[in-house]
């Protein structure tokens, strides 16, 4: 999608979900930038939003995941993304949320 990434990834309770994002962000937009894929430079946003599921749920995962273009046509990221934090119970603030570049 151009204006989001999901990642599915398993984490074990000892590793840290903050560090692998600052490795992951700071990895790709350097190797990003290098090979110049973008006109401007490339900058991920601040912050990230992570949800976890059982092991049950993978292939509905993966499914949802795999289906994003689709799904997207008959609803935005933003009112997704707006939903998926509802749905968890995390309060938000709407100034936090995922803004397009001006």
């Amino acid at each position: 999608m151009p204006d989001h990434l999901h990642m599915f990834i398993g984490l074990n309770p000892t590793q840290s979900l903050s560090e692998l994002m600052r490795l992951v962000k700071g990895d790709s937009s350097e190797w990003i930038n290098k090979e110049k894929l973008t006109p401007a430079k490339f900058q991920w946003q601040e912050g990230y939003g992570a949800f976890s599921h059982s092991k049950s749920q993978i292939d509905k995962v993966v499914k949802y995941i795999l289906n994003q273009q689709e799904h997207h046509k008959k609803e935005s990221f933003l009112d997704e993304y707006r939903q998926l934090l509802t749905n968890f119970g995390i309060d938000f603030d709407e100034k936090y949320i995922f803004k397009l570049p001006k």
